[in-house]
């Protein structure tokens, strides 16, 4: 039988809307993980920034992160692969928020040792200081006097956090700049009230292809593999997927593209689908 394989989203999909795990949740996956079960998730969150709200679960396969951008091994503390965006345009980018609103992002890296960081410049605006208060005691930040890219580090993403308005200028100046040699997410914040992210990363730094990419390092065909979703940076894995499943808090795009619209995040959807969808396959196997 070909390797079936799961990839769930995290905020909005697997956690609840506390950004917490259920209990059903934990016992469900941990114990389908321990029966062999390759389950694994694809966030836009970092690895120091996941683990923090899914390490109830011991997960034992690769992972995606940072929308695609990085393949982790967390057991191992371990890059597998990524892509990484130009540190040329990742200074203009981070240029462009400064002429067009005296605006500094958030920079998400890889440093010479492989370490995660999060390097930015005092934080003085509302949405900026709540992101970063969200996060206690996340060691991948650092502030900076003056943001750049510094040499030997390797962009994962440069993230803006503000109002609609803030944000559409810098967002239209980068498509028109760059075109193609970015990839930029868009999308209202679903924990800090009227704010939004702008995300910029390699034009590959996307969930479609970084599910491409953790499949060829799991030997998986991407025909074989279901996922879970809820956002519009989910698009991606359901465009690579074989089988999409949306939870019924996920927006209508998704729905719309959706083999099967399952439970919300609030009502343990994920978890109820596997433990379902599990149990029948090894009574398939088992009655063979």
């Amino acid at each position: 039988m070909p390797a079936e394989a799961y990839i769930t989203d995290l905020d909005g999909t697997l956690l609840t809307s506390e950004q917490k795990l259920t209990d059903y949740t934990v016992q469900v996956i941990t114990q389908a993980l321990d029966q062999g079960a390759l389950i694994s998730y694809a966030t836009a969150r970092g690895y120091v920034s996941a683990a923090r709200v899914v390490t109830q679960i011991p997960w034992r396969h690769p992972l995606i992160l940072y929308n695609g951008a990085l393949i982790y091994d967390g057991i191992n503390g371990r890059v597998i692969d990524g892509y990484w965006l130009d540190p040329v345009i990742s200074g203009e980018i981070i240029a462009l928020g400064r002429e067009l609103g005296g605006l500094c992002p958030f920079y998400f890296s890889l440093d010479e040792a492989d370490c995660e960081r999060v390097l930015h410049e005092p934080l003085v605006r509302s949405g900026e200081v709540q992101f970063y208060n969200s996060r206690p005691g996340d060691r991948r930040f650092r502030e900076v006097a003056a943001l750049d890219c510094p040499e030997g580090y390797r962009t994962l993403i440069i993230s803006y956090i503000g109002l609609f308005e803030e944000l559409q200028p810098i967002r239209q100046a980068a498509l028109e700049r760059f075109g193609d040699k970015l990839q930029i997410h868009f999308m209202k914040d679903i924990y800090i009230e009227e704010h939004y992210f702008l995300e910029f990363s390699h034009p590959r730094g996307n969930k479609s292809e970084g599910l491409k990419l953790w499949a060829r390092h799991m030997g998986v065909d991407t025909r074989n593999i279901t996922v879970f979703g809820d956002h519009i940076n989910d698009l991606g894995l359901f465009t690579a997927a074989g089988r999409r499943m949306a939870v019924q808090n996920a927006r209508p795009e998704l729905k719309a593209l959706a083999h099967e619209v399952i439970a919300s995040n609030n009502e343990d959807g994920v978890a109820t689908y596997l433990e379902h969808t599990l149990k029948m396959t090894r009574e398939s196997v088992s009655g063979e």
